[in-house]
């Protein structure tokens, strides 16, 4: 059956530092945390600050990109008058941005 299978022939292996195997996936795991982790938990706080300073009156986005003022602040959920006697009530986390007083009359 061996000429189906090359033999092979094992070698010594000789490394001298176990540390500089593992390098690599330390230079990866540093790139992520500074590329990818780092950056994307630097948005949930400052997202979960937005949130947490909601107050009556503010002028807002949401995620579906629905421009309203605030009227109403819960807990959980946030009512947003979108045009004259038309409020939705959404949760606070759909909230993606603070607009600019008088926003809403120039849009």
């Amino acid at each position: 059956m061996d000429f189906f299978i090359d033999t092979a022939w094992a070698q010594a292996a000789t490394q001298s530092n176990p540390i500089l195997s593992f390098l690599p996936l330390i230079i990866i795991f540093a790139l992520f945390y500074f590329l990818l982790i780092r950056p994307q938990s630097k948005r949930q706080k400052e997202h979960r600050a937005l949130v947490s300073a909601l107050e009556k009156g503010q002028e807002v986005v949401t995620g579906g990109g629905v421009l309203g003022k605030v009227t109403e602040v819960g807990p959980t959920w946030v009512t947003v008058e979108v045009a004259e006697g038309v409020a939705l009530k959404i949760q606070k986390s759909t909230i993606t941005s603070l607009m600019p007083k008088d926003t809403i009359k120039s849009a």
